[in-house]
């Protein structure tokens, strides 16, 4: 965008711009003054003067504002003023997360005080780390999605162990490519990490901040001492990192930074109020969702329930505050998988539900469905996407069975279309954390021996090694 480019304000902006000229203390007639832009046109931008048609204002005009109120103490940017939108030219978001990104926020809602902390630590802080933590399930990862959707200048890197795409290699080239492209730096192709930050933070326009976004810290693979991802220890002015990672022991933190780098932490486990409402406020969107409206208000009436509101207070209460219990519970109550169950026999919390979807699909009958065992744990030990073929020939099975077995776990499975043949891989990592639960294991029997033995064959290692 040009600086000759002209913005209009938003409703919102409007009142915030007026607030915070007068928080510093000045009349539009001074505001005016000292950007050096006529009273007539400050009126049109603010929509006192012409209410029904407000006037757009130059880039450099508006950056002048910003600039003049944060020299007189006053916080603002252009996004409180400007929708992101308007503001920022239009961003390709990585085509390696792209899906992933309107994946994640396709049905996004609520989160708004982990929002409002991160715009917190931002003014509070010139730079830092801002780190999420909740166990799996809680939203991590789509909270990192929306801010990445909300906020078109920020940069993103989404470690996701199951694709491969969780090296330190990977993310250093992920973000340098953005950062080029998005800053348009140039001769920093050979640059160290730290000295692009420095570059970009160059082009950083008065208001406004470099965020750099990085989920799942906890999938990393680097084996190396140091920071996770060689994260900096030192961050330049208006540099700033948004982590998301599960809970981990103070020996595994690995995120060392100088005592002068601010950082705060926000554990999701321990706002459960806050996570309560946006459960019930989820639940009620489903609820009136196209998609699954009619099987979930049907399910409902064939319970005999009070009302709604007491399915959706005890649907929360089942969720124990985990939206990945939500994502796979209503679709399968909409879709008659749980027809035959009461409210009260659903299945509590995400390790349940994984259970009982195991038991469900026949996985701890007698005899044990060896067929069916040994190809869910094939894709299991592979831990990257396949095609159906590859599963076929590395489990044994034939490739009707195997894709019999793919449709029956769909809910569980990427599909990767953008591959030919389709490929294949777990939802969440922790679906793979539940197969390899000690008791889970055990309770397959001795057919797992030979299910390993057999990958094993065209694998490095069995299905059960170290992660």
């Amino acid at each position: 965008m040009r600086n000759s480019d002209k913005v209009r304000l938003s409703q919102e902006g409007k009142a915030k711009l007026k607030q915070a000229y007068k928080d510093a203390g000045l009349t539009q007639e001074e505001l005016a003054k000292e950007v050096n832009i006529s009273l007539d046109r400050l009126k049109r931008f603010l929509g006192t003067k012409d209410k029904n048609s407000p006037s757009g204002l130059e880039i450099y005009a508006v950056r002048s504002i910003i600039n003049l109120l944060n020299k007189k103490g006053v916080s603002i940017k252009p996004t409180d003023m400007v929708e992101p939108k308007d503001w920022y030219p239009q961003r390709h978001l990585p085509s390696e997360f792209e899906r992933l990104i309107y994946d994640k926020t396709q049905s996004f809602c609520g989160r708004k005080f982990v929002f409002n902390a991160i715009d917190d630590f931002l003014q509070k802080n010139s730079n830092g780390y801002f780190t999420i933590i909740g166990d799996a399930g809680m939203g991590k990862s789509a909270i990192a999605a929306k801010y990445v959707l909300d906020n078109p200048r920020s940069v993103c890197f989404f470690n996701i162990r199951a694709e491969g795409m969780n090296r330190t290699d990977l993310f250093l080239r992920k973000i340098r490519e953005q950062l080029i492209n998005i800053y348009e730096l140039t001769n920093v192709t050979e640059a160290e990490f730290s000295t692009l930050l420095i570059e970009a933070r160059k082009k950083i326009s008065a208001g406004e901040s470099l965020i750099i976004v990085v989920d799942a810290l906890d999938e990393v693979d680097q084996e190396s001492t140091g920071n996770l991802l060689y994260l900096p220890t030192i961050l330049p002015d208006k540099v700033y990192f948004i982590l998301t990672r599960r809970p981990y022991h103070k020996a595994d933190k690995r995120l060392n930074v100088s005592a002068s780098v601010p950082t705060q932490q926000l554990d999701l486990r321990q706002k459960i109020q806050e996570s309560i409402q946006d459960i019930k406020e989820y639940i009620c969107r489903l609820l009136n969702h196209g998609e699954y409206k009619d099987g979930l208000n049907q399910w409902i009436q064939q319970q005999s329930l009070s009302s709604a509101n007491h399915f959706v207070e005890e649907i929360a209460r089942k969720s124990e505050h985990n939206f990945m219990y939500l994502r796979y519970v209503l679709p399968a109550i909409a879709e008659g998988f749980y027809n035959d169950k009461s409210l009260e026999e659903l299945p509590e919390g995400l390790q349940a539900y994984y259970y009982s979807h195991w038991q469900l699909m026949g996985m701890t009958s007698r005899p044990l469905p060896k067929d069916k065992i040994k190809i869910v744990y094939t894709i299991c030990a592979l831990r990257r996407p396949v095609s159906c073929e590859e599963i076929a020939e590395r489990s044994g099975q034939e490739k009707l069975i195997v894709q019999d077995v793919i449709n029956k776990w769909v809910e569980f499975l990427h599909e990767q279309n953008n591959y030919q043949p389709p490929r294949y891989n777990f939802y969440h990592e922790s679906f793979r954390d539940f197969l390899n639960r000690q008791d889970i294991v055990e309770a397959a029997g001795e057919s797992l021996q030979s299910i390993s033995a057999e990958v094993a064959k065209n694998l490095a290692g069995g299905i059960f090694g170290n992660e």
